[in-house]
Formats: C-alpha cells, structure tokens, sequence
C-alpha cells in the first residue's frame, strides 16, 4: 500500500524512496515521530555527538530510522547506535551503558532505573492506553519508561503524554509545509 503514494506526498516518511533517501542524507521526508525527536535533541541542545545510543525497538516507523538518524554525521547525530529488541538477551546490561536511550517498544513501563545509568537522556516514545476506573476515558497514557522512577536518575527525560507526540505532530507539518513548498516552486 505504502508504494502506491507518491514519494513527493508522503509526508509521513514512509516510502522506500523517502527511507532510502534518509539512510543516504539525500534530503526526502523523514518518518514523522523519529524527525520530531531529532527536533526535540536540537532545541534543547542535547549533546549526541560521540554518546552511545540505544535505541529500544526496531519498527519501520521509529526504531529503524531513529538509528540512522542518530549514527548519521549531523548534529544532533554522530552516535554509536545499538539497535535492541524482544529477542535481544542483554538488554540490560546495554542499556546501562547508553548515554542515550529510546524506548519505542509499546511495553508500559517496560524501561526502569535499574536499567539506566545516571545521567542518561531518555526519550520515551511509547503510548499505551491502561485500564484506569478513575478516569472518565476508562483508560489512562502510559509511556514505555517508569517515568517516577527513571526521572531521578535521568539528566533529561521526556514524558508521556506531552514529550514526543506533539514533536510528531509538528514534524508532519513541517514535512506538509515543505511538500507545499516544493509542489509550488
């Protein structure tokens, strides 16, 4: 299905074209959610240069992107990258190397402080709806990282709901606004 959209619309970063043209730094739409986060890295002016990344989760839509994006030569970018995922038998241990952690699995609270080493950057991209009667929806958001728990060993951290959606969202503008501008010029 995803073939069938032109490459010059698909804003969403999805066609082997644009995916081809990431991995070469050739220009293209970026995947929404992992352009977003590299956004997020820029404002804040996270340093990714020489750290060690780890990213949790290997979808086509995040993990696998995020890890060209942050071992790319950019700034943010410039990371050693380890790609871990269900059949990985260390995760632990890899994780308490990372400077860097993306956790974009769909595990509520799956990342937790024992896994992270003080000081770490952790960007939690999951989003789970979790059964809560308290709540008029019936469910609550939960993020693939214990947020109480990993925060305070945390140098930077961003939570779930509020951190990643809304920069996925401003990232699909931005690709939208830029796919405007090159239909009109």
């Amino acid at each position: 299905m995803i073939n069938t959209i032109d490459p010059e619309k698909d804003v969403d970063g999805f066609h082997p074209v644009n995916v081809g043209k990431m991995v070469q730094g050739a220009g293209g739409f970026i995947s929404a959610t992992p352009h977003g986060i590299m956004l997020l890295l820029e404002h804040y002016h996270i340093e990714t240069k020489g750290k060690h990344a780890v990213v949790i989760g290997r979808s086509n839509i995040v993990g696998r992107p995020m890890s060209i994006l942050l071992s790319s030569n950019t700034e943010p970018g410039n990371c050693t990258v380890t790609i871990c995922h269900s059949k990985t038998k260390n995760l632990k241990e890899l994780c308490l190397q990372a400077d860097i952690i993306v956790a974009a699995l769909g595990k509520p609270e799956f990342l937790t402080a024992e896994m992270v080493k003080d000081g770490a950057v952790i960007v939690d991209v999951g989003i789970t709806r979790v059964p809560d009667s308290s709540k008029k929806s019936g469910f609550r958001i939960k993020g693939d990282v214990h947020f109480e728990a990993v925060a305070p060993k945390s140098s930077w951290i961003t939570p779930v709901p509020g951190g990643v959606g809304p920069m996925t969202i401003a990232a699909l503008m931005k690709n939208t606004f830029y796919s405007c501008q090159q239909r009109n010029s």
